[in-house]
C-alpha cells in the first residue's frame, strides 16, 4: 500500500483558448470510478451544446485504475495527452474532463495533443494538488484526570487528534503514520505512567 499519493486540491474549472476554440478543463479528486463517472456526466449536463468532452481519470494510490477518452476527437489527441498529464504530475485519484466549444479552425493532431494536455496541466497549475499520507487510525483511552494534559500533549507533539469522547474514561481518537506507532506506544506508556491504553484500527489517508 502506498504511503502517500497526490491528488487534486479542490474541484474547480479553467478554461483556455486555442485558435478561437474555448477548452474547459474541470478537475475534481474521486475516489472511485462511480465518482468520477458521475463528474463526467455532471459536466456533460451543464455543457450539452459542446463539441466534444474528453476525459481521463486515475483511481488508486499506485494508479491501478487508468481510463481516457478522445469523445469524438481523433484516437489518441485528447484523452491520452490528459491522461499522460496526470500520470506525469503524479496525481492520483482524480478526474479531468476537458469540454471543447469548436472555434471553426482545425489544430491538426499534434495541435489537439498540446491543446487537450496543456489544458489538463493548466488547470492544475490553477487549482493546485495536496500530498495525501497514509495513516493508522487509533484510540487512547485514559482516565479523566490524565486526559486534558495528554490532550495537550497530543496536539504539541504535532499528533493528529480527530475527537476526544468524555465518558467513564476519556477516549482520544488520533491518526499515526504506521512507521510512528511503536515509538508512540513507548510514548504514551512514559508520559501516563502506563495509565493509557491504546487501540489500532483501520487504515486511512490523511492531509499532510
Amino acid at each position: 500500500m502506498q504511503e502517500q499519493y497526490r491528488t487534486v486540491a479542490r474541484e474547480g474549472v479553467h478554461e483556455t483558448e486555442v485558435n478561437r476554440s474555448r477548452f474547459l478543463c474541470a478537475l475534481a479528486p474521486a475516489a472511485t470510478e462511480e465518482e468520477a463517472q458521475t463528474f463526467l456526466a455532471r459536466v456533460r449536463g451543464e455543457h450539452p451544446g459542446a463539441s466534444h468532452h474528453c476525459y481521463a481519470y486515475v483511481i488508486g494510490a499506485d494508479a491501478s485504475v487508468q481510463k481516457a477518452s478522445d469523445d469524438g476527437e481523433p484516437g489518441g489527441t485528447a484523452g491520452v495527452p490528459m491522461l499522460q498529464m496526470l500520470l506525469r504530475r503524479e496525481v492520483r485519484y482524480a478526474v479531468a474532463v476537458v469540454t471543447r466549444y469548436y472555434g471553426g479552425v482545425k489544430l491538426g493532431a499534434g495541435g489537439l495533443i498540446r491543446a487537450y494536455g496543456g489544458a489538463v496541466g493548466e488547470a492544475l497549475d490553477e487549482l493546485g494538488t495536496i500530498v495525501r499520507q497514509r495513516y493508522r487510525l487509533a484510540t487512547v483511552t485514559v482516565d479523566h484526570q490524565r486526559a486534558g494534559k495528554l490532550e495537550n500533549d497530543l496536539r504539541a507533539t504535532g499528533t493528529v487528534v480527530r475527537e476526544v469522547r468524555y465518558a467513564e474514561a476519556v477516549t482520544i481518537g488520533i491518526a499515526l503514520p504506521d512507521a510512528d506507532v511503536e515509538r508512540f506506544l513507548a510514548w504514551l506508556a512514559d508520559s501516563t505512567a502506563g495509565a493509557a491504553s491504546l487501540e489500532l484500527g483501520a487504515e486511512a489517508y490523511g492531509d499532510i
